[in-house]
């Protein structure tokens, strides 16, 4: 049952840091295999960043779609960066992620024959992404999951405890500090906090997406990766107050809305991969010096939209009438907490999900709804590797005492720290923004620019003027922070 406040200890077999769609079902994924769970919530449930979610899970599940065509489109909007075995996975196994959510109670949207009905998004070569409730599915999924988390009794939920430090012994992670009290993990600790896209000033995150987990894991000497690469959402809403970085639906642009420049022109093809798109965008408002361009969901039914047409109705603006004003914002952080294809990091009893972690899978580009299905799959697979690792092996370390809270949480950007990531680390960079970059006093915004100046190319969605070109040479090749701010080349084929 929830608790508003963290125990002074606790035992467990798995604990969860994070209470997302990928935090909430690794938990019930391991309370379904007998494991005792307690769920690290920094917010109250159904409040973290996926439940903002517009988009939906991308498997392939439709007649004239096959996992190979999936993975195919993951590997080519990532720009000959994506780790084709994570792709193979999440390909094959989101499917079947799907009817384990259907089971618990998820309900997709469907035609009148009660068939799914597919969506089609920029850079999918087929209709293969689900929603629940139109643009609604983040909502949906993580309201359905957090009501059966709160309803198992294997699992100890703790709202408004925030991790401060991860527990360790040599060479392994045992359990995870909060502010109030330690968890010990006898099995492992899974981190499932969300990136950092809102250390952007211009972002569609909640404020609370800084990076959190990344900076745990790295002061307990866990690798991160690709730090560098962070995808720009091309539609977020701009200009307008209370609205500011709303995300309107790629699935809009999917089913016919179209992008126009001042002089009412369309440039741009809206199906392209997100990098290219907002890069369009980005450049025509440079040429043009305008502030946003405008998204023409006219011809759109807005009962496929529920949420969005609401939330711009609220905010003055008519989509069934007028065009939106739009323009790129920071979205999804591609890097994180480096794993292997069974979501464990470099240190023992550490695993990673969603947007915390990096596999790979997401090369320079992310594939429109890669994400929700990525935080499924690969949740999955770190429960069943957790549980696999009997419980001895770790009391053979002897876990000793707990330690004492205390330790100070991770940092968080302020506004001038966030002005300056999107000042000299946005769509465009130069060598000098990011030089300004590394003498700034936050942790992750030192290592952002770091891995943005050891990448000397532009790729997806890493775009440098004074390396305009891809390296062929850089294929398959990533920027991994190790111990200190150190980093290192690794090939991932």
């Amino acid at each position: 049952m929830p608790a508003s406040a963290p125990a002074v200890s606790r035992d467990a077999e798995i604990a969860v840091v994070g209470a997302g769609a990928a935090g909430l079902y690794a938990a019930l994924c391991a309370a379904r295999a007998g494991a005792q769970v307690v769920l690290v919530s920094a917010t109250p449930l159904a409040q973290t960043a996926s439940y903002w979610a517009q988009g939906g899970l991308a498997a392939a599940l439709a007649a004239d779609d096959a996992p190979e065509l999936h993975r195919e489109d993951t590997e080519r909007a990532g720009r000959g960066l994506v780790r084709r075995s994570a792709a193979e996975i999440l390909a094959r196994e989101a499917p079947d992620c799907v009817r384990d959510l259907e089971s618990w109670g998820v309900r997709f949207d469907a035609d009148r024959f009660g068939r799914l009905a597919l969506g089609l998004e920029g850079g999918h070569s087929v209709r293969r992404v689900v929603h629940a409730g139109g643009s609604a599915t983040g909502r949906r999924v993580v309201r359905q999951l957090s009501a059966r988390a709160v309803a198992e009794a294997r699992v100890t939920i703790l709202e408004h405890a925030r991790a401060e430090a991860l527990w360790q012994v040599p060479e392994r992670c045992v359990g995870v500090v909060c502010d109030g009290g330690a968890i010990r993990a006898r099995r492992g600790v899974v981190i499932a906090t969300g990136g950092a896209a809102a250390m952007w000033l211009r972002t569609t995150n909640p404020p609370g997406s800084q990076g959190a987990g990344l900076l745990l894991a790295h002061a307990a000497g866990a690798e991160l990766a690709d730090l560098e690469l962070v995808q720009f959402h091309p539609t977020a809403v701009t200009g307008v107050p209370g609205r500011e970085g709303f995300l309107v639906t790629e699935a809009i642009r999917g089913e016919g809305a179209t992008l126009h420049d001042g002089s009412g022109e369309r440039f741009v093809d809206e199906l392209l991969p997100r990098d290219e798109v907002s890069r369009a965008i980005q450049a025509r408002l440079r040429e043009t010096g305008a502030q946003s361009v405008g998204l023409d969901m006219r011809a759109i039914d807005p009962v496929h939209f529920p949420n969005v047409v609401a939330a711009l109705k609220e905010a003055g603006l008519d989509p069934t009438r007028q065009l939106i004003p739009v323009a790129p914002a920071a979205h999804y952080m591609m890097g994180g907490i480096r794993t292997d294809l069974d979501a464990g990091s470099t240190l023992a009893g550490l695993y990673a999900v969603g947007e915390s972690s990096c596999t790979g899978l997401h090369g320079a580009n992310r594939l429109a709804s890669n994400s929700l299905s990525e935080c499924f799959a690969f949740a999955r697979r770190a429960v069943a590797a957790a549980l696999g690792r009997p419980p001895a092996e770790l009391e053979s370390r002897g876990a000793g005492a707990a330690p004492a809270p205390g330790a100070a949480a991770p940092p968080r950007a302020d506004r001038r720290t966030r002005a300056a990531l999107w000042r000299d680390a946005g769509i465009v960079r130069t060598r000098e923004g990011l030089e300004r970059l590394q003498a700034s006093s936050h942790p992750l915004v030192r290592l952002i620019a770091r891995c943005a100046l050891v990448r000397e190319e532009s790729r997806g969605a890493h775009q440098r003027t004074d390396f305009p070109e891809a390296d062929p040479a850089l294929d398959h090749r990533h920027v991994v922070v190790q111990a200190g701010e150190q980093t290192a080349w690794q090939h991932w084929p």
